[in-house]
């Protein structure tokens, strides 16, 4: 910016693709924080840490990324058993997160949740679920609530193609049009329903049931961040005004097996090139944008550090006191 005698200020042009390098920057740094995440509980879970079951997102990482990135804090979201990615994006604390996952006391479920229930609802996280299908109608109830409350705020139900055939869905749409409620249907379809291709469960797909119920939607590529965060917040914003709900449908690999230690015999096609995965395909672009390989690498750096630092926390956590194993469960008669 210059001055001189007489004149007006006047500011520089703006640099070109600033808004979105630094959009791409956010996402990208969310998608490494889930790959590494999900990468070090594929080890913990190898070693024996983690108690129970685990799904991985492996592969799907710019659906959460994407859509969390649109999303303001009063919003919230229902999850699926492959939640992790999810919670991460929505803002559940990196720490509080990998001592619910290791059944830790300070766990934000206080070590009861586990992998398939992870939940808070300070950051608008509704949570996990173990059962097909079942956060939707979750995500349903939210919308109605933000609706009744006027918070402006809106839910995001996310789930699996394996959730398609499912009646809760349908009854779901149905009401959610039927009351405009503010709620964004997002479809991760990874092609697989547990061990199953969903083309030999579902006949129709997800934008066309929409559309009988009167419910705008479009079929994205769900392995590309920058057009997962265009798409949803497009949608989000058309809910959010009071247009109703909206259908995302986000075309992605499952890359692990339905959960972690599945042989994955009954598939073929497990070899993923680089144009499927979302963190090399965002990376490709931020060099494009200007972004140096240092400035990446320092990324990555930071976010295994923060990794790190979070899992030995979580391991020198206190373990939950079995006097404790009814609390939250019943309540004392009262006198």
């Amino acid at each position: 910016m210059t001055k001189s005698s007489g004149a007006t200020l006047r500011s520089e042009a703006p640099e070109p693709h600033r808004e979105e390098r630094d959009d791409l920057i956010a996402a990208h740094k969310t998608m490494l924080l889930v790959r590494g995440v999900e990468e070090r509980l594929a080890r913990l879970f190898a070693d024996g840490e983690v108690p129970g079951f685990i799904h991985l997102s492996i592969g799907q990482e710019a659906i959460a990324a994407g859509v969390a990135a649109v999303l303001r804090r009063e919003d919230t979201i229902a999850s699926t058993h492959r939640g992790h990615g999810h919670a991460l994006a929505k803002g559940v604390s990196l720490e509080g997160f990998f001592q619910e996952i290791l059944g830790r006391a300070t766990g934000v479920c206080r070590g009861r949740g586990g992998s398939m229930h992870v939940a808070d609802m300070s950051v608008g996280m509704l949570g996990a679920n173990g059962i097909v299908g079942a956060g939707i109608p979750l995500a349903v109830g939210s919308a109605l609530a933000h609706q009744i409350r006027k918070t402006g705020g809106i839910a995001v139900a996310f789930f699996g193609d394996g959730s398609l055939a499912e009646g809760v869905l349908h009854e779901s749409l149905n009401l959610s049009a039927l009351w405009k409620l503010p709620v964004l249907f997002v479809c991760e379809n990874n092609g697989w329903s547990e061990f199953s291709p969903t083309s030999k469960q579902f006949v129709a797909n997800i934008v066309e049931l929409g559309r009988a119920f009167g419910i705008d939607g479009e079929r994205i590529d769900g392995n590309d961040v920058a057009a997962v965060m265009t798409a949803a917040g497009r949608h989000a914003a058309a809910a959010r005004r009071g247009d109703g709900p909206r259908i995302l449908e986000c075309m992605t690999r499952r890359v692990r097996g339905h959960f972690e230690g599945d042989p994955q015999r009954y598939r073929n096609d497990t070899d993923a090139g680089p144009d499927a995965d979302p963190i090399v395909r965002s990376q490709r672009r931020l060099l494009e944008l200007g972004v140096g390989e240092q400035e990446l690498a320092r990324m990555q750096n930071e976010v295994e550090s923060a990794i790190t630092a979070a899992v030995e926390a979580a391991r020198k956590a206190p373990l939950p006191d079995i006097a404790d194993a009814a609390g939250d469960v019943y309540t004392r008669k009262a006198a």
